[in-house]
């Protein structure tokens, strides 16, 4: 017995506009943290933690984007977001590294 067809998404524009929204903050948080990787005597005091909490946002907004995307847009293509989220796992495992370090510093 065939299954019953999908139901075709409706492309819903306040959710359009919240997957937008998401994905730039994604960007943008994904940007600062790329740039305090290069660059970490821009933030001397607490870089480490900062680009940790920069490294959480992109990966949040990314994933969140992403859902409202494949959820509520038709057509959605996550290229953009997906870019981010991998921005923000490299932002993560380098701020890890640094963050790490200071710890260990701390302890001995």
């Amino acid at each position: 017995m065939p299954s019953a067809p999908a139901e075709k998404r409706r492309d819903d524009p306040a959710a359009r506009r919240s997957m937008t929204l998401t994905t730039w903050f994604a960007v943008v948080a994904a940007v600062l943290g790329v740039v305090l990787i290069i660059w970490p005597k821009l933030l001397p005091a607490g870089g480490p933690w900062v680009q940790l909490a920069l490294g959480v946002l992109t990966l949040f907004f990314a994933f969140r984007a992403r859902a409202i995307g494949t959820r509520s847009v038709e057509g959605y293509d996550g290229r953009v977001s997906l870019a981010a989220a991998m921005a923000g796992f490299v932002i993560m495992f380098f701020a890890g590294n640094a963050a790490f370090s200071v710890l260990s510093a701390l302890g001995a």
